[in-house]
C-alpha cells in the first residue's frame, strides 16, 4: 500500500512539473515573440472562460510595436544591420552639440519616443531613435528584454562613430537602459555619457514583477519563465544581470527611478547605482511609477538632463 502510494505520489509530482515546464515554455515564447499587428492585445477581463484557460495554458497575445506617429520636423530614415535589419529615424539640429541616440523599452517603438526626442533636439542635439528588433519597422518578431538588443546599441554607436560624430550620448528607458548597459559591458563601447531611466536589475526580479502585478507569487513561476525564456533564445536568463554590467561601466551616468514603479524595485536601482564605476547621478520621482517621466515631471526632467549633460 505505501509503495503504491509512493508510486503514485512520485507520477503525479513527475506530470506536475511537465505540465508547469509545457505552461512556461508557451507563456515565455508568447512574452518573447509579437504576434501579428492585426490583433488585439489580450484582456483577460474580456475573455470567455475557454478564452481564459487557453491564455492560461498557452500564454498572452503580445501584438508587435508599430509606429503611430513621425517626428514633427525633417528627419532621415537609416537601415542598419545588426543581428536584423533594424530602422532608425536621425534628427539633425543646426550646429548640435552631438547626437543622442534614444532606445525604446518592452513592448515600445520609436514613436513612442519623439517626446523625449524633441527634449533632447531643444536642449541642441541631433537625435537617432532606433526600433529594437521585433519593433515597429525592424527586423524580427522577438525581443529578449535587452540582452541581444544591446547588439542594436553598438550598431547605432559604430554608426554615429563612422559618420564622424565625437560627442554621442546614449538614452534607454527600461529595458532600452538595460541594452545601452550590457552594450557597454560586451562591446566596450565609450559615449561621452549616458541617461538611464528605471532599468531592472536581473531579467529574473522582472519576470517576478510581473507576476506580482496580476497577484500570482514569483516563485516559482517567474524561475521557469527567464529558463525557457532564455533556452529559445540562446542564452543563460539567469546571467542576464544589468546589476552586474554595471559595475563595468565608467563613464558618467544620469539615473532617473518613479519612487511607485511596480515593476522595478528601489533596492535594484540602489545596486544598479551603486555598481556605476563612473561619474553618477541619481533623480527619483516621489509619485511617478513605472511611465514616462515627462507626464508629471517634465521641468525637472528636462532641467536634469539639461545640467547633467552640459558637464560632459
Amino acid at each position: 500500500m505505501g509503495k503504491r502510494f509512493l508510486k503514485r505520489a512520485g507520477w503525479s509530482i513527475f506530470s506536475l512539473f511537465i505540465l508547469v515546464n509545457l505552461f512556461a515554455f508557451f507563456h515565455a515564447w508568447k512574452f518573447t515573440h509579437f504576434s501579428d499587428t492585426r490583433a488585439p492585445k489580450t484582456d483577460p477581463h474580456t475573455l470567455s472562460f475557454a478564452g481564459k484557460l487557453k491564455t492560461i495554458c498557452l500564454g498572452v497575445d503580445n501584438p508587435r510595436p508599430v509606429n503611430r506617429g513621425k517626428p514633427s520636423g525633417p528627419y532621415r530614415t537609416i537601415m542598419l544591420q545588426s543581428h536584423e535589419r533594424i530602422e532608425c529615424w536621425l534628427i539633425e539640429t543646426p550646429g548640435a552639440k552631438g547626437t543622442v541616440a534614444v532606445f525604446h523599452g518592452y513592448g515600445g517603438m520609436r514613436s513612442s519616443m519623439l517626446d523625449k526626442a524633441e527634449e533632447f533636439r531643444r536642449l541642441g542635439y541631433n537625435v537617432l531613435l532606433a526600433d529594437f528588433m521585433g519593433s515597429g519597422n525592424s527586423g524580427g518578431n522577438a525581443t529578449t528584454i535587452g540582452f541581444k538588443e544591446a547588439e542594436d546599441v553598438k550598431a547605432v554607436y559604430d554608426y554615429l562613430t563612422h559618420a564622424g560624430e565625437k560627442n554621442i550620448y546614449l538614452f534607454g528607458t527600461s529595458m532600452g537602459a538595460v541594452a545601452v548597459l550590457k552594450a557597454v559591458k560586451d562591446y566596450r563601447i565609450q559615449p561621452a555619457a549616458l541617461v538611464l531611466e528605471c532599468p531592472f536589475g536581473s531579467l529574473y526580479k522582472a519576470a517576478s514583477a510581473r507576476f506580482r502585478a496580476v497577484g500570482v507569487p514569483g516563485f516559482p513561476l517567474a524561475g521557469f519563465l527567464v529558463f525557457w525564456g532564455g533556452v529559445q533564445h540562446g542564452f543563460w536568463g539567469f546571467g542576464h544581470r544589468p546589476v552586474d554590467y554595471a559595475k563595468t561601466v565608467n563613464i558618467p551616468t544620469l539615473l532617473f527611478y518613479g519612487e511607485q514603479d511596480e515593476r522595478v524595485t528601489r533596492k535594484e536601482i540602489d545596486e544598479i547605482y551603486s555598481g556605476l564605476q563612473g561619474p553618477k547621478q541619481l533623480i527619483t520621482f516621489p509619485q511617478a511609477g513605472h511611465v514616462n517621466y515627462l507626464v508629471a515631471y517634465r521641468k525637472a526632467w528636462r532641467g536634469s538632463v539639461a545640467r547633467f549633460l552640459k558637464r560632459y
